[in-house]
Parts: structure tokens; sequence; C-alpha cells
């Protein structure tokens, strides 16, 4: 997953950096952020088969988070070809993230 992770943050701020332009933010990236830094707090304080449980199933929250945000607002909203071409080229690695997530959060007998 940090490879991948690693992979989408390199490929965003080159694109970023071709087109001159600087990402507004946004309710929406101000929310994702919000909660990850609320959960790594949560997180901090568990240990063992507890902070498991709540890591995973943040990431499946998060994931499905993501894919949501890109099929319903970035992809269809993408105005720069090069843009909307990143986004479904990186859409595969978050289902198979989510996928992941929900069949380890399967084996810890969650959900």
């Amino acid at each position: 997953m940090i490879v991948d992770h690693t992979g989408v943050n390199n490929s965003a701020t080159a694109l970023v950096k071709k087109l001159k332009v600087k990402p507004d933010d946004n309710p929406t990236s101000a929310s994702l952020k919000s909660d990850g830094d609320t959960n790594r707090n949560k997180l901090k304080g568990l240990k063992g088969a507890e902070f498991d449980s709540a890591y995973i199933d943040n990431e499946v929250i998060y994931h499905q988070a993501v894919l949501d945000v890109m099929d319903k607002t970035l992809i269809p909203g993408a105005k720069n070809e090069e843009l909307k071409l990143l986004l479904a080229k990186i859409r595969p690695a978050f289902v198979a993230h989510l996928k992941h997530a929900k069949t380890i959060q399967s084996s810890l007998g969650k959900k």
C-alpha cells in the first residue's frame, strides 16, 4: 500500500507542477484530513487487537470515501484530460486496497 500511495502522491504532484496549478482547499479535502487526524489520535491510544480492528475499520471507511469522491465528483468533474486520465489510472489501486482491507476486516471477525 505504501508503494501505491507514494506513487499516487508523486504522480499528482508532478501533474500539479506541470500544469502550474495549486489545488484549492475544499470541504471534501478538509473533511478527509480532519478525519485522518482524528483517527491517528485515536489509534495512538490503542494496542494489539484493538489497534488492528480500529485501523482496518478506518482503512475500509477511508478507501470507500475516496472512491465515492472519485466516482461522484473528481472524475466526472475533471475538466483537464490529463487529470481525468490520472484519476482513472489510480482508481483501480483504491479498489484493490478497499478489497484487501475488507478481507482483513473479515478475517478479524468484523462486519
